[in-house]
């Protein structure tokens, strides 16, 4: 009896063991910032965000931020002291729903700005996610590099006739969309905008792009030989290393 007792005991915890565990809801906030500035949202198209699981690259959970960029104040200009919330219900995010049973370590993917494609920048972390363990607040955040530079003129393959000066106008803004003004909170004066213009059997030309009545508009004026002609404008900020650029090509005859 005593051996029957103890078999049936031990087919029980074999019977328990067996038992998948109940899979559980867990959340998780993330947020994308653009360095040196605020959170990326629904005002510039959102972040791209893509959870997969590490091991089988399955994808857990994928959509777009969300939101707006932040309360300034809170995100540039108070003091940041450790565990401090900078963001609030109205920050840019998307919440991520995990329907998972077991602890899974998971990349987190963000491209941002989404419909940016000429200034888009793909950035990952990694982290263990345990069921039932939900992260808000801030959440996990990553950031992305860079500004978004177009090209407002001369347009795409414009044809000009020899002789006329071609007016070269960009609009450069952070990756959060935030504006780049001459002594605003991200100050014009500080960033370096210039024009790269090329074509076969020209020397290249470097063309300083100046600050425009318009916020996040550089401009300046060039006389160029005939050619095919290559139109890179860029912007670099020396203090953080942002960098963007836009191309565009144009013909003179």
């Amino acid at each position: 009896m005593k051996k029957f007792i103890l078999t049936l005991f031990a087919t029980f915890l074999l019977l328990i063991s067996i038992v998948p565990t109940v899979a559980q809801v867990t959340n998780i906030m993330i947020r994308v910032q653009s360095k040196d500035a605020k959170f990326i949202g629904s005002s510039i198209g959102g972040a791209q965000i893509i959870v997969k699981a590490d091991l089988t690259g399955k994808i857990l959970a994928e959509g777009i931020t969300k939101g707006s960029t932040g309360d300034t104040p809170m995100i540039m200009e108070q003091p940041i002291s450790r565990g401090k919330i900078i963001t609030n219900e109205e920050t840019a995010g998307f919440l991520a729903r995990l329907d998972i049973q077991e602890p899974v370590f998971v990349t987190i993917e963000a491209i941002a700005p989404i419909n940016k494609k000429q200034a888009r920048v793909r950035t990952s972390t990694q982290q263990w996610i345990i069921p039932g363990k939900d992260i808000g607040g801030d959440g996990i955040v990553l950031e992305v590099p860079g500004f978004v530079v177009d090209i407002l003129s001369p347009q795409t393959h414009e044809i000009i006739s020899n002789g006329k000066t071609v007016s070269i106008t960009a609009n450069v803004v952070l990756m959060c969309g935030c504006p780049v003004t001459s002594g605003g909170m991200w100050n014009a004066d500080n960033y370096e905008v210039n024009a790269i213009i090329s074509a076969p059997g020209i020397e290249t030309r470097i063309i300083p792009l100046k600050t425009d009545k318009k916020p996040s508009t550089f401009s300046a004026k060039a006389d160029l030989g005939t050619g095919n002609f290559e139109i890179i404008v860029y912007a670099f900020d020396p203090a953080t290393g942002n960098t963007g650029l836009d191309k565009t090509n144009i013909i003179i005859k």
